[in-house]
């Protein structure tokens, strides 16, 4: 073995050059959907779509089972050197273990809510997992099958990084891309390093294995910009850990990274086991990156190479001894190994079955993509600010006023579209494609006839596919009512429905909103007049409030931070509610409430009360 040695942060630092052994160094762990055994001969691979999770023997490429663990599967890691995996299932709230030498299921954890991202200890004896909401990271300890530890980080964490020889955590928040740092021993937050305001959607970090750097992608959502030259931008950002420049954060433009070519959606970064590369897949563009670490603070990353994947990759890996790599492409539902030096595809696997019909698959593929037909310039994909049918967290400056972004979730029920109610069905969304935000040639030959005006529903299969893979997104139950409504939601379930406050009377039925398929409900809450942009008037369309406990901002320009402040500061009038002569304690009330929808299943009811449901 040889040593080198190369000056980080104002101090020299002593790398061991050729190491390719997992004892020497595997000093840290990272959240992927993709895991690799210590060993190197298994992987690990959750399918988020059909609620699986595919163990796979690395040397012949052979899925060898295929587990069914639940809705939204998410993160997986091997459990220390055992063929033990751990996988996130976000969408039931759990943690499940199996053996990937039988593939049966050892233990289901539950857990509060949303879990994302987990990695192991090197010894296997805890694992660290991130819970989008409320924003914790839960110490697993394995051999007693509980969580033992919890501890608040921030809100809305996604990524997560172990580095045991420091004794630290490392976790993002989604939505801002900020990077905390945790004990492992008491949960105690040891530095927080925000990102700019303009940082947005880090679901993933990576630690080098001998710097003390970080490596986050994520975007930059310059909202004040609703135009497809200047909104959305993709980035990996390169934090420095330690020494005299620590909580610095250089963000490395991907856009410009290669010339003048552009790529969206960062979504996950893998680095080399001996630390000299770093790869970067784009999710909207299926590029990926190969980038040489530079051994300075000034460019961080070189341009090495590039690759074309397939749909939506997902996930990258490199194998144990570094000489390749494994890419998952989440909408081909294959996963792919490629030679490190070559970059040549060596196989590839079917991971699983598409769950989806063929309309469905093809929506799903045109709200991913940032390309042509659906975007011109290559920057902003539909999943750029709606992934998985989320929102973003962000108020837009769009041409009609300001916009915050709306979750999809019971879309298809609560029909017409956007706050002013300016779309009567999704397909009105070819007039986005073709607009200054995307940019796209559409997927309607021919005039587009004004929103609102005559239907475009069955004259093109790209606009009809998009529009069954935007309406089917479900609402989740909530967190607050897994044991019921509580007494304090409950006392405030009659305050909602009493005629006191009216709150019903708007936000009515099963889906908590009166905007219907073909009925407009506008109403004047007293938002918008402080806004000199808004040319669409001050009367906005019912939003449901099926799963308001994590959607936050709140109103059309997300001017209530809170859901107090929906009830309180923000409704000073009595025109959102009458909500003024409410105690303290009624206001809290209330909000628990609120927080506890849904807590049951909205459809049964949809459909028994007769309402309509909008498929394509």
């Amino acid at each position: 073995m040889t040593f080198f040695f190369r000056s980080v942060c104002g101090a020299a630092v002593a790398i061991l050059a050729g190491c390719g052994t997992t004892a020497l160094c595997a000093q840290s762990a990272s959240n992927s959907l993709l895991s690799v055994s210590a060993d190197g001969s298994l992987l690990a691979c959750a399918n988020r779509d059909s609620g699986s999770v595919s163990l796979i023997d690395a040397a012949t490429m052979q899925r060898r089972f295929e587990v069914p663990v639940g809705r939204h599967p998410e993160g997986t890691t091997f459990i220390g050197t055992t063929s033990l995996v751990a996988c996130c299932v976000y969408g039931e709230d759990a943690i499940v273990i199996l053996d990937a030498k039988d593939g049966t299921i050892q233990h289901r954890i539950d857990v509060f809510d949303e879990p994302y991202g987990i990695v192991s200890s090197a010894n296997g004896k805890f694992l660290y997992a991130t819970l989008e909401y409320p924003g914790q990271v839960i110490r697993i300890d394995v051999q007693q099958q509980k969580i033992d530890q919890t501890w608040d980080a921030g809100p809305m964490l996604r990524g997560i990084a172990l580095d045991e020889k420091r004794g630290q955590v490392l976790v993002t928040e989604y939505l801002t891309a900020a990077l905390v740092r945790l004990s492992t021993q008491d949960g105690r937050v040891l530095a927080r390093y925000p990102g700019a305001s303009t940082d947005n959607i880090a679901r993933q970090i990576t630690l080098h294995p001998d710097l003390p750097k970080a490596y986050l992608p994520h975007i930059r959502s310059r909202i004040r910009t609703a135009h497809g030259n200047g909104s959305i931008f993709p980035y990996v950002t390169a934090a420095t850990l330690e020494g005299e420049d620590e909580g610095r954060r250089m963000r490395i433009p991907m856009d410009t990274f290669r010339g003048t070519r552009v790529v969206a959606n960062p979504w996950e970064v893998a680095v080399s086991p001996d630390g000299r590369q770093v790869l970067t897949i784009f999710g909207a563009t299926n590029d990926l990156y190969v980038a040489n670490v530079e051994f300075n603070d000034y460019q961080e990353l070189g341009y090495a190479g590039t690759l074309q994947l397939g749909n939506n990759p997902r996930a990258v890996r490199y194998g144990n001894s570094g000489d390749s790599f494994y890419v998952y492409n989440a909408l081909d539902f294959e996963l792919v190994r490629y030679d490190a030096k070559s970059l040549r595809e060596t196989r590839r696997v079917t991971t699983t079955q598409t769950p989806y019909d063929e309309d469905h698959l093809l929506g799903k593929r045109l709200f991913y993509t940032a390309r042509q037909p659906m975007s011109g310039r290559q920057w902003i994909a539909c999943s750029s600010c709606h992934i998985d049918g989320d929102a973003d967290g962000r108020t837009w400056q769009q041409p009609e006023g300001l916009r915050q972004t709306q979750p999809l979730a019971a879309l298809a029920w609560t029909h017409p579209l956007h706050w002013s109610a300016d779309r009567d069905e999704v397909q009105d969304f070819e007039h986005t494609i073709r607009g200054k935000l995307m940019q796209g040639r559409g997927l309607l030959r021919g005039q587009l006839p004004d929103a609102l005006e005559e239907p475009i529903s069955g004259r093109s299969r790209l606009l009809d596919a998009l529009a069954v893979y935007t309406n089917s997104h479900k609402p989740s139950l909530s967190p607050h009512a897994k044991n019921g409504l509580s007494a304090a939601a409950q006392r405030g379930q009659k305050l909602f429905h009493s005629t006191t406050t009216k709150c019903a009377s708007c936000h009515s039925g099963p889906l908590y909103s009166d905007s219907q398929p073909g009925a407009r409900a506008m109403y004047d809450i007293g938002t918008g007049r402080a806004d000199e942009t808004e040319l669409m008037g001050t009367t906005y369309d019912t939003p449901t409030l099926l799963g308001v406990y994590r959607s936050a901002p709140y109103l059309h320009d997300g001017s209530a931070a809170t859901l107090r402040d929906v009830l309180t500061t923000a409704n000073a009038d009595d025109k959102h509610g009458v909500t003024s002569s409410l105690t303290a304690d009624q206001v809290d009330d209330l909000v628990e409430f609120l927080k506890a929808l849904p807590f049951e299943d909205p459809e049964p009811a949809a459909r028994e009360a007769g309402l309509k449901q909008v498929k394509r």
